[in-house]
């Protein structure tokens, strides 16, 4: 019929037959009631598909030739158009239909009664397309309630919207189907809301992502499943997100609060699909740890104990680093939120430093004896942690100096390798300035060693009398300490006399002064009943002890003329020997836990422990006193002094000439490091340099200052 020009009467006969063919099956499908419609629909759908292979097959020829020539529909993709045509839509009728059903409705609504059984008839027997989003629609529901629906069949349909065209599809199943979710949704978010804590809803509505993400996967075209879940995240997470994160007793607080790492996990991972979820819980768990570091910082209670203070810290930095691990995907904004909290509440107690530094002596003295060299590498760390939140670093470096002196001379420190494994994390944190005084104070011990053999060596009739092991401390190195007189007993000062000699011997150009404040001593006792004890004490308590073997009382005056201690420190000498229990080995009159000037001591013969060994610990606050404190504030102030001279002029050779505000700026971000440095100071110390003619002001503009070489 092609060859012989009658290709255009057989295509057209095709679609006559056809279109024919087609009605009948649509009465077929729109016999079929209840449960069997989708499947009449499905069987009549396959069945069309079967003969359109052998139609396309047996008109070949019409197919290659004829149909491009003329630009027709292919025969394929004309069987498919007539079947969506014929069977999905139906011409003028669903319109009809559709604007027939609205007007009942309205009438009713304004009033009017209405048949509504011919409605019931009317909705029953519209047309197929109507009837397929109807069924499709409750086959949905009835699973989104827990039932169980053929999804085979449902994905046959589906596929057969698909195959007849994307608007097919979309505009006859996707589009109501995401309006009549986002309705279902709307309702069981707010039921849930109501009955329910953050917790379980916040499990409801992720079982709710992942049945509809399962749904796409089973049986809907795979580019609805981002419509679908922006329709439930929108509706069950973002219009509750605000009351879901404060709700009362269950919100992200009480989460923080009780360590619920799942329930943090859930919320993380569904806000997160939302706009501003993620920053929106972050700045709620910023503000909830900046209020607790704040109250922590700053209770009184707390800060009685240095080491307890600086362990809440360390307790709480763990607590939130899990979290953020475990429950927030180790999210570096997390992270960064949490550092710059630490760094907002702990420069808010301006003893921070100082109580880093006890924490650090508290575990390098006792606390880790015991413990492998991991974990003592992880103690460290976390020191460093918290270290580097520090605003004023050269605070923590001043008292750092005198604890590690301290640790040094009595030689109490645990571990030698834990004391410079911590020097080199400040070193790599804050450069060899920073630390290298600290490593001379390693170096001057070592050194002391030396000096002593040579010492011995040097002076073999010293017999069996006392001995004498003396630290040479460098100047600089070492923390000043104020020059203290002190009367030491005569066998030891003739000894102590022997060793400048010597030294001076073989030192030129130096220069030797006494710390006894700093000492201790080990002497030998014998207390009634001829029992015996070595008991370890300062050098001030040696000196005070040494005396009683010339008399049998001693009034505090006595002492004090005898010894030429500082008062202070005579008084917490004699107190820690006469007033605390077990290290009690002199007596007082009259009885009284402080030491007045009108006591009079003498030995406790009674005296006695289980130990031979004693050892007598000095009465010392652990914190600074309000006078020391301010001092170590002023000595601290003073050294500050040529380092912000020595940033300005530096700025100033490179820059040559500068504005005040940059010089500030550039200042602050030099010594930031170290300490945040204070505008007014650094305006006084520019006003220094230009007395001194490292600076000058500009004549015009007297904000602008000029370096002169």
């Amino acid at each position: 019929m092609v060859l012989h020009k009658f290709g255009e009467k057989l295509y057209l006969g095709m679609v006559t037959t056809m279109t024919s063919h087609l009605k009948e099956i649509s009465k077929s499908i729109e016999a079929a009631h209840g449960g069997l419609f989708l499947d009449e629909l499905n069987r009549k759908w396959n069945d069309h598909n079967k003969a359109l292979q052998m139609i396309r097959d047996i008109l070949m020829y019409m197919d290659r030739t004829y149909i491009p020539s003329t630009h027709k529909t292919p025969v394929h993709e004309l069987g498919l158009n007539l079947w969506r045509d014929n069977i999905i839509y139906s011409s003028k009728i669903q319109t009809r239909l559709l604007n027939t059903l609205l007007e009942l409705v309205l009438r009713e609504r304004m009033g009017e009664v209405i048949n509504r059984g011919l409605m019931r008839n009317i909705i029953y027997s519209s047309k197929i397309q109507t009837r397929l989003l109807n069924t499709l629609l409750e086959l949905v529901l009835r699973e989104r309630m827990g039932e169980v629906i053929n999804r085979g069949l449902m994905r046959n349909i589906i596929k057969m919207l698909m195959d007849l065209g994307g608007s097919v599809y979309q505009e006859g199943f996707e589009k109501p189907f995401l309006e009549v979710s986002a309705e279902f949704y709307r309702g069981e978010s707010q039921k849930f809301v109501e009955c329910c804590d953050c917790g379980e809803y916040l499990k409801k509505a992720e079982r709710r992502l992942n049945e509809e993400m399962e749904r796409v996967t089973h049986y809907l075209d795979a580019k609805s499943e981002a419509k679908i879940t922006n329709v439930v995240e929108k509706e069950m997470l973002a219009n509750h997100m605000l009351r879901l994160i404060h709700m009362e007793n269950s919100g992200l607080v009480n989460m923080l609060l009780d360590d619920k790492y799942k329930d943090l996990g859930g919320m993380y991972n569904l806000f997160r699909r939302v706009l501003n979820g993620l920053s929106t819980i972050r700045d709620v768990m910023t503000s909830h740890l900046r209020e607790t570091g704040k109250q922590l910082v700053s209770d009184s209670e707390r800060l009685k104990d240095p080491v307890e203070f600086v362990q809440r810290l360390l307790d709480e930095k763990d607590k939130y680093d899990s979290i953020i691990n475990l429950a927030f995907s180790n999210d570096k904004t997390f992270h960064n939120a949490l550092n710059s909290s630490f760094e907002y509440f702990i420069n808010l107690n301006p003893r921070s430093p100082e109580f880093l530094s006890l924490f650090v002596d508290d575990k390098l003295r006792k606390g880790l004896k015991g413990v492998s060299e991991e974990d003592v590498e992880i103690i460290l760390d976390k020191v460093m942690m918290l270290f580097r939140y520090l605003q004023e670093k050269d605070v923590f470096e001043k008292y750092y100096k005198q604890h590690l002196a301290k640790r040094l001379l009595s030689g109490k420190t645990v571990s030698d390798d834990a004391e410079r494994s911590l020097i080199v994390k400040l070193k790599t944190e804050c450069g060899y300035q920073f630390t290298s005084k600290l490593e001379g104070m390693f170096t001057d011990m070592k050194t002391s060693q030396d000096t002593m053999q040579g010492f011995y060596a040097s002076q073999p009739d010293l017999g069996d009398g006392p001995t004498l092991v003396v630290q040479v401390l460098t100047t600089g190195s070492w923390p000043t300490q104020p020059s203290v007189t002190c009367n030491l007993p005569a066998e030891m000062s003739s000894l102590c006399e022997k060793f400048r000699s010597y030294y001076l011997g073989t030192h030129t150009g130096r220069r030797l002064s006494w710390q006894t404040n700093m000492g201790t001593a080990d002497i030998k006792a014998t207390f009634g009943k001829g029992q015996k004890h070595e008991l370890n004490v300062s050098t001030y308590q040696m000196c005070v002890l040494m005396l009683f073997n010339n008399a049998d009382r001693l009034s505090y005056k006595d002492i004090e003329q005898a010894t030429e201690i500082p008062a202070l420190d005579l008084k917490r000498c004699l107190q820690s020997m006469a007033c605390v229990k077990g290290k009690n080995v002199l007596r007082k009159e009259p009885m009284s836990k402080d030491i007045g000037e009108d006591d009079v001591l003498f030995v406790n013969y009674k005296f006695s422990s289980k130990f031979y060994k004693v050892k007598i610990g000095t009465v010392v606050a652990q914190k600074e006193s309000e006078p020391e404190k301010q001092e170590t504030r002023q000595k601290v102030e003073e050294d500050r002094k040529p380092q912000i001279e020595a940033a300005i002029v530096r700025i100033m050779k490179s820059r040559k000439v500068l504005d005040h505000n940059n010089i500030i700026t550039e200042v602050t971000k030099q010594l930031q490091s170290r300490f945040l440095a204070n505008p007014t100071e650094i305006k006084k110390r520019i006003e220094s340099l230009i007395e001194r003619d490292f600076l000058e002001r500009d004549n015009v503009d007297r904000k602008l200052y000029r370096y002169l070489a």
